[in-house]
């Protein structure tokens, strides 16, 4: 008599079983994941996107952000030289908290959407002021640097601002190698605060450095 091998339907059932207690365990880490490097591509683009759309004005116009002293200005360059799908004053149309703390300036903020989804929400220069850096030898007297952040989603949630997980400041202006060391980001998000000036585009937040800069 031949004996046959094979699995009973209680074991077949158990292993069923763990396979799934794993996926439940596993699956939201592995998708946090995966959003979070989207989320970290779509702003390394963007930031690429509008300092190539600035230059690219430079050498047509002879235009960067420190010729504009308002933020209108700022909206005419970005929207002459890259795929603006839609601009608005930002008031009432950026429904984040964070809006107000990372736009700081007193004269008008707009948010430009772009064709793949994405959101710059920017302040324009203080009165009589340009975007421009003001601790350079530019021949520039009234500069200072912009703010503003990028929506790498659009309306999309989770609209919050990135931050260090391992609870590093998040507001400074400390060099690239300063900020890797002392500031991590393990579950990125979808919003980035970013500075400009000039022809210059760069992150402006402790968390957002480490995202740019970071492996």
């Amino acid at each position: 008599m031949k004996k046959s091998f094979g699995f009973t339907l209680a074991e077949v059932l158990i292993t069923l079983g763990i396979i799934g207690v794993v996926a439940a365990m596993t699956m939201p880490t592995l998708m946090n994941s995966t959003q979070g490097a989207q989320y970290k591509a779509a702003y390394k683009k963007a930031l690429s996107a509008i300092a190539q759309g600035v230059t690219l004005n430079v050498a047509l116009d002879g235009a960067s952000f420190a010729d504009v002293e308002d933020a209108e200005g700022i909206k005419d360059i970005l929207k002459a030289r890259m795929n603006v799908v839609n601009g608005a004053d930002a008031t009432g149309t950026v429904p984040y908290e964070t809006a107000p703390d990372l736009l700081t300036q007193t004269n008008a903020n707009y948010s430009l959407y772009f064709s793949d989804g994405i959101i710059f929400s920017f302040a324009g220069p203080s009165t009589n002021k340009v975007c421009s850096d003001p601790d350079t030898d530019n021949g520039i007297s009234n500069g200072e640097k912009c703010k503003g952040f990028i929506d790498v989603n659009g309306l999309k949630g989770p609209n919050k601002v990135v931050t260090c997980s391992n609870g590093a400041a998040t507001d400074d202006d400390a060099g690239a190698a300063q900020h890797t060391a002392n500031c991590e980001v393990k579950n990125p998000t979808d919003i980035y605060p970013v500075i400009f000036y000039d022809q210059t585009i760069l992150p402006n937040s402790q968390a957002a450095k480490a995202v740019l800069y970071g492996k």
